[in-house]
C-alpha cells in the first residue's frame, strides 16, 4: 500500500530526496529491504545510496545505515539473503541468550531477600508478599537476548570495504534515533553532540526492544527502541528541507473483516491468543502514529512530496510471520518486492508526474515484467582487496561530485555510479 502526500503548492525540485525507515524486528527489516529493493529497480535516476539524509529507527536504523554508507540494496541481498558476502550474516547472532545480564541478576537476589528479611524483623508490620514481589522485580534481567555481536556485526561490517563507522565520515547525514530510558526523550544520534558515537553502537541502542533486549549503554545513559517516542521520525529527515521523503513503515494491524490470507481454523484474531491480541494492538498503535505524524508533516512541510510504503492492510503475510522468523526472510523479501511494484504499476498514472518533478521516471520495463524476483539482477560479489574498496570508493565520490556540480537545478538526479568497475577483480 502506497501512502500518496503530493506537495502543494509545487515548487520546484532540487532533487533532494530523504529516506526515513521504521523499525519493525527482523521480519519488518526484511519487508522494508524488499521494498527498498522494488524502488532500486524501478525508478530510474533514483540511487538510494546517494540521497540527502537518512533517518532509521530500530530495524530501519542496519538499512538506513548500510545505504548511507554506499551499501546498495543489491548488496545488502547478498549480505541478507544469499550469504554471498565479505562479513557473514548469521540469524542466530539475534537470539544469543543474555546469560551475563542473567547472572547478574541473580546475583542480587541473596542481597535483596536478606535486606527484606531484616525490614520485616525490625517492622513487621510493614512486610507483606507485595513488598518482596518489588523487591525482587530488580531481579528480573532487562532483556532475554545478547546484542553485542550484532553491534560486532556491525563494526566489521562498516569498517571494511572502503566504509566507515563514523557518522562524520559519510556524504550524507545519517541519524539513527534511540530513546534515553532515564529522561524518555528520543536522541539523534548524528546530530548535534552524538555524533561521535560509532555508528554500529548507535543502531544497537536504537534496535533494543525492551524485554528483548536490555538497554545499551553509552556515555552513562541507557538507550532503548527509538520507535517508543514515534514509529518513523520522518521529521528528522524533512527538517533538512528535502524536496521528496520515501518512507516505509512494515506494521500496520490487519483487517479482519476483509477477509485477508490467514492460519487455518484463525476465524478471529482472539482465537489466537495473546501474542495475536498484542501484536494487534502494538501495530495498531505503530500505525496510528503513522498517520497522525503524515497528516501533521502535510501541513508543517507543504512543499515536500511524500510518499510512504506499507503492507496492505488485509494481507495476512506479515501479520501471521514471527517478528524473529529468520527461516522466511526470502519469503518476506519477495513479497514486499512484488507487492511495491504491484502499487507502483496500479498508480503509476499519479505517480509518474510527481516523481518527474524530482527528475525520476518509473521503468515500465520493470513493472511489466512477468515474475521478477527480489534476487534477479544480484549478481556474485566482487572481490576486492581493502586498497582497492577504499580507492573504488574515492573515485565514486568524486565521479558523483562531478555529476552533481554539470547537473542543472531540478534536473534528474546523477545516475549510477560506473566509475570504479574497472577495480572490481
Amino acid at each position: 500500500m502506497l501512502v500518496v502526500q503530493p506537495a502543494a503548492p509545487r515548487t520546484p525540485s532540487q532533487g533532494r530526496i530523504g529516506l526515513a525507515i521504521a523499525g519493525g524486528g527482523p521480519t519488518g527489516g526484511m519487508y522494508e529491504l524488499g521494498a527498498l529493493r522494488a524502488l532500486d529497480r524501478a525508478i530510474e535516476g533514483l540511487d538510494l545510496t546517494r540521497l540527502e539524509v537518512y533517518v532509521g529507527v530500530s530495524s530501519g536504523a542496519f538499512l538506513a545505515a548500510g545505504l548511507a554508507n554506499r551499501l546498495s540494496t543489491e548488496e545488502m541481498c547478498r549480505i541478507f539473503l544469499t550469504g554471498d558476502a565479505e562479513v557473514q550474516f548469521r540469524p542466530e547472532m539475534f537470539l544469543k541468550p543474555a546469560f551475563g545480564e542473567y547472572l547478574r541478576r541473580a546475583a542480587n537476589a541473596p542481597r535483596l531477600l536478606l535486606r527484606w528479611a531484616r525490614e520485616a524483623v525490625a517492622d513487621p508490620a510493614r512486610a507483606s508478599l507485595g513488598e518482596l514481589l518489588t523487591r525482587l522485580g530488580g531481579v528480573v534481567p532487562n532483556g532475554l537476548f545478547d546484542n553485542d555481536e550484532v553491534e560486532l556485526f556491525l563494526r566489521r561490517l562498516f569498517t571494511s570495504g572502503g566504509r566507515s563507522n563514523d557518522f562524520r565520515e559519510l556524504a550524507a547525514a545519517l541519524y539513527v534515533v534511540a530513546v534515553d530510558l532515564d529522561s524518555g526523550k528520543a536522541v539523534r544520534f548524528g546530530g548535534p553532540h552524538w555524533e561521535d558515537v560509532p555508528i554500529s553502537r548507535a543502531v544497537q541502542a536504537s534496535a533494543a526492544l525492551p524485554g528483548l533486549y536490555p538497554p545499551v549503554c553509552i556515555r552513562g545513559h541507557h538507550f532503548v527502541d527509538g520507535a517508543l517516542r514515534r514509529t518513523m521520525h520522518a521529521s528528522v529527515a524533512l527538517d533538512r528541507g528535502i524536496d521528496l521523503l520515501l518512507g516505509v513503515n512494515p506494521f500496520v494491524p490487519f483487517n479482519a473483516s476483509r477477509g485477508g490470507k490467514r492460519p487455518a481454523g484463525l476465524d478471529r484474531l482472539e482465537q489466537g491468543g495473546l501474542p495475536v491480541v498484542l501484536s494487534q494492538t502494538f501495530r495498531t498503535l505503530l500505525q496510528s502514529r503513522v498517520q497522525v505524524g503524515l497528516e501533521k508533516y502535510a501541513r508543517q512541510y507543504p512543499h515536500t512530496d511524500q510518499l510512504v510504503m506499507e503492507p496492505d492492510e488485509d494481507d495476512g503475510e506479515m501479520f501471521f510471520t514471527s517478528v524473529f522468523s529468520y527461516d522466511h526472510r526470502l519469503r518476506v523479501c519477495e513479497y514486499a518486492f512484488r507487492a511495491t511494484l504491484k502499487d507502483l504499476r496500479e498508480r503509476r498514472e499519479a505517480l509518474a508526474p510527481l516523481f518527474a518533478r524530482h527528475g525520476l521516471r518509473l521503468r515500465d520495463e520493470v513493472l511489466e515484467a512477468p515474475g521478477l524476483s527480489i534476487l534477479d539482477g544480484v549478481g556474485p560479489r566482487r572481490h576486492r582487496t581493502e586498497t582497492t574498496a577504499r580507492l573504488a570508493r574515492s573515485l565514486d565520490e568524486l565521479e558523483a561530485r562531478l555529476r552533481e556540480e554539470g547537473r542543472p537545478r531540478g534536473g534528474r538526479r546523477p545516475r549510477p555510479r560506473k566509475a570504479a568497475r574497472a577495480l572490481d577483480g
